[in-house]
């Protein structure tokens, strides 16, 4: 299975935050944001749980299973 994200969708729909913008609010770095935007990388619970609420999202809303 493979995690699939709205992360960008979300990061431009809530105020248009730039990958260094929302890397800053969730304490890691713009490549993490990137990695995680393009699907190399698949966050941790934490990230994902820091994630939601700086964009103020359901985690479900922002990441789900896709069947590979």
């Amino acid at each position: 299975m493979a995690l699939k994200n709205k992360l960008k969708i979300a990061r431009v729909t809530k105020g248009d935050l730039t990958q260094q913008e929302l890397a800053e609010k969730v304490s890691c770095s713009r490549q993490t944001i990137h990695s995680i935007e393009s699907g190399k990388f698949v966050p941790s619970i934490e990230l994902v749980l820091k994630l939601a609420k700086a964009l103020d999202y359901k985690v479900e809303d922002l990441f789900e299973l896709e069947d590979s």
